[in-house]
């Protein structure tokens, strides 16, 4: 049995995320006076009197909207309606009762699940006594701010009274490891399409529309004996090519997602080629320590006029990424399924090697064989020009995630030549693999008033 899920509906900018981001203390939803931000289901979990149930945050219902962003928003509600075990439906308690409203209590009276009223926006003695006439309705309606947090215990206590939790006395082994994947990239490139053939199911909202996902949307799934954690997020943009609030928040989320990241996915564009903007995401990637993975979506729309169209596409992949020289590209297609299935186990390949320890007695031998005493050829200088008395003692590794290794000098000025540290991670490369996965290198240096 797994936790138990509740889903928090309701119409167009009543407060859902405000109040999912308070019940789970964080900020993952984005808010925002403009209604219509959240349009996917984002999940959170909550703890309360010893128990713990995952919580489902959806977009604004609008159950006779024809438009495709709308009805895309109401289908994804109603999955999660589907799949959870209570209904925590929110309202506007200063607006009263909407014709919307009257719709809505339709649609969560036939589901026949546990239903409760957060009345939102309830902060005066007066708007708490108007909510009473939800319960008109017949479902249990409790006045709450979720923005001052008022009312947000008696919430907590009504759901968890009647969840079924699973006892987890027993459940005291030891957990695996969760791979933290990111779908990187700009706008309409097919990230969202991506997750949702990876998945099997149509997991976010797709349409041609750029900017369709805002917020990161994280979903759980296994696959070969692998958990994975899946973060798909909003399309980045540049600097000042963001004009809406929300498309300015969901790049701050995009980027700040990148930080919980183990393994990015850059999505590229086969038919539009690689693009600045590309570089300066795979860059971002970069900065946060994630592995990454290229795929570049689209591809059965490339029209292969001659055999060697994957090579020119990577030649300049490579050229103007030139420092994801070790980042493996793929070609896909995320509307036909194209070589996806490769995806997660390339993924999991990535995921071993950034959390990779070396034996220190590899490490050693490592080093006297192609540091110290390189085979066919001599090491560059450590520093520009040679002439200092600077000198690599030995190397060591200082941590995971991405690797880390520290080469520890000593004598003449510190600061080693970026040539000499691009050759050590060159054969590091070569004799450990590291695949897919960036390694950090920092020099420690040993002055004479050390020695002291």
């Amino acid at each position: 049995m797994t936790q138990p899920l509740v889903a928090i509906i309701g119409r167009p900018n009543v407060g859902k995320s405000t109040l999912f981001n308070r019940l789970t203390g964080s900020r993952r939803a984005i808010v925002g006076d403009e209604p219509g931000i959240t349009r996917d289901r984002m999940f959170g979990e909550v703890d309360w009197r010893a128990h713990t149930f995952r919580l489902v945050d959806t977009g604004g219902i609008v159950p006779d909207d024809d438009a495709v962003i709308p009805a895309n928003i109401f289908k994804q509600a109603s999955a999660a309606i589907d799949e959870s075990s209570a209904i925590l439906w929110v309202v506007d308690a200063r607006a009263g009762i909407t014709p919307l409203d009257e719709e809505l209590a339709v649609l969560l009276r036939n589901t026949g699940k546990p239903v409760f009223v957060a009345a939102n926006k309830a902060e005066s003695k007066r708007v708490e006594d108007e909510a009473a006439e939800f319960h008109r309705f017949g479902f249990d309606v409790l006045p709450i701010s979720a923005e001052h947090g008022s009312g947000i215990g008696d919430v907590l206590d009504s759901l968890t009274d009647v969840l079924e939790f699973e006892d987890l006395a027993d459940d005291d082994g030891p957990q695996d490891d969760i791979i933290r994947l990111a779908i990187i990239g700009r706008p309409n490139v097919g990230k969202s399409s991506l997750l949702n053939k990876i998945l099997g199911e149509e997991r976010v909202i797709v349409s041609p529309i750029g900017g369709t996902t805002r917020d990161a949307i994280d979903t759980e799934m296994a696959a070969d004996g692998r958990k994975f954690l899946l973060i798909d997020t909003a399309g980045i943009r540049r600097k000042g090519k963001t004009t809406e609030m929300a498309e300015k928040l969901s790049v701050v989320m995009a980027r700040k997602a990148l930080e919980r990241t183990d393994v990015a996915i850059l999505v590229l564009d086969a038919v539009e080629g690689v693009t600045h903007l590309d570089a300066s995401i795979a860059g971002y990637a970069l900065d946060s320590g994630c592995s990454i993975l290229i795929a570049v979506n689209k591809w059965d729309a490339v029209e292969e006029k001659e055999t060697n169209t994957i090579y020119e596409f990577e030649r300049e992949l490579r050229r103007q990424m030139k420092f994801l020289d070790w980042a493996p590209m793929l070609t896909i297609s995320a509307l036909t399924g194209q070589r996806v299935q490769r995806v997660l186990p390339v993924v999991a390949e990535a995921y071993d090697a950034r959390t990779t320890k070396i034996q220190t007695s590899r490490l050693n031998r490592f080093f006297e064989n192609m540091i110290s005493q390189p085979k066919g050829g001599t090491a560059p200088a450590p520093v520009k020009g040679g002439f200092s008395r600077l000198k690599v003692q030995f190397i060591a590794q200082g941590g995971t995630r991405p690797p880390l290794f520290v080469l520890f000098t000593s004598g003449g000025k510190p600061g080693l030549h970026f040539s000499y540290l691009r050759y050590v991670e060159n054969r590091l490369r070569e004799e450990f693999g590291f695949f897919a996965t960036p390694i950090r290198l920092i020099e420690r240096h040993k002055s004479k008033k050390d020695k002291k």
